[in-house]
């Protein structure tokens, strides 16, 4: 396959060893994370290094809604900050502040890079990126995307998985090949798995530095399963579109009520999906009620 990266040959060369594909999705999926990294890492980060102290409880709002209780919920860390800017920029309240929000133009330019030349969404493409395109801008963004990440691995520690997680994985060991999709970065994900001792149960740990949820998917699974065997479980409607982009099929973890959803993929989800009764009404039931909690309109504008 063409484009892809050395640090994505895992998924490239994972090889079948059951009928069945499992992907899941990590932060606020598996790990209760979600919502100690966007607001104890990645907020307070966004505001000392773009400047936003004059606006803090706006752009606190705006993070929060981004990344954490919007159909973005789950997006990489790029374009999220990127809308973020938008949302203060457009925002009245900030407006009359006189504070300059960044107009993100060198950062939308690493984002094109990426969609239109497959240069990775992490801190490696974009030190890649730099060194054919240097300005001050990225310079910060990288400064700030590694403060976030020394953050995260500062606080960011002791946080169990959901119940009914390991006694899923453990059921599915023998079962299913399975795999971990994720735009976090690969060195935080496998010091989490590890921690909790359930990075045994999945055969790759996929972080943003591999490509994108849709790119895991793809190079992971690549003809090797029928569709109806391949089920992405994930929080966020990124992880549902990853699903959708290959054909397979999506269990939500539903933000808010991560357990009630780990118990019913434990009880039945799982179950249904290995007997062949997953697809169809069953799913389309789970991802209606999914699709309702997750708006597209902040609560500002309302």
């Amino acid at each position: 396959m063409s484009n892809v990266s050395d640090a994505a040959r895992p998924l490239l060369e994972m090889k079948r060893q059951h009928d069945f594909f499992i992907a899941f999705d990590s932060d606020g999926c598996v790990f209760d994370t979600m919502e100690i990294k966007q607001k104890e890492c990645f907020c307070p980060n966004t505001i000392k290094h773009w400047r936003l102290q004059p606006v803090s409880k706006y752009a606190r709002e705006a993070v929060e809604f981004v990344n954490l209780y919007s159909k973005w919920r789950g997006i990489n860390r790029w374009p999220a900050l990127v809308m973020v800017f938008d949302l203060l920029r457009e925002r009245p309240e900030v407006q009359r502040r006189g504070v300059e929000i960044p107009e993100a133009r060198c950062l939308r330019d690493f984002i094109r890079a990426h969609e239109e030349r497959g240069i990775p969404l992490s801190n490696d493409g974009l030190r890649a990126y730099m060194a054919e395109q240097p300005d001050p801008e990225l310079e910060r963004a990288m400064a700030w995307s590694q403060a976030v990440n020394a953050t995260i691995k500062e606080i960011v520690y002791g946080i169990p998985p959901f119940p009914y997680v390991r006694e899923s994985l453990e059921y599915l060991a023998d079962k299913a090949d399975m795999i971990v999709v994720s735009q976090t970065p690969t060195e935080a994900l496998e010091r989490e798995w590890q921690e909790h001792g359930i990075d045994r149960y999945v055969r790759v740990i996929a972080g943003q530095e591999m490509g994108t949820k849709s790119q895991h998917l793809a190079l992971a699974t690549r003809g090797q399963y029928a569709p109806d065997r391949v089920l992405m479980v994930g929080d966020a409607p990124g992880d549902l579109k990853a699903a959708r982009d290959n054909n397979a099929l999506f269990f939500p973890i539903n933000p808010g009520r991560e357990e009630e959803s780990w118990q019913r993929f434990y009880e039945e989800g799982m179950h249904k999906f290995l007997a062949g009764e997953y697809a169809g009404d069953y799913e389309a039931r789970l991802i209606a009620e999914f699709e309702k909690l997750l708006p597209e309109v902040p609560p500002w504008k309302k």
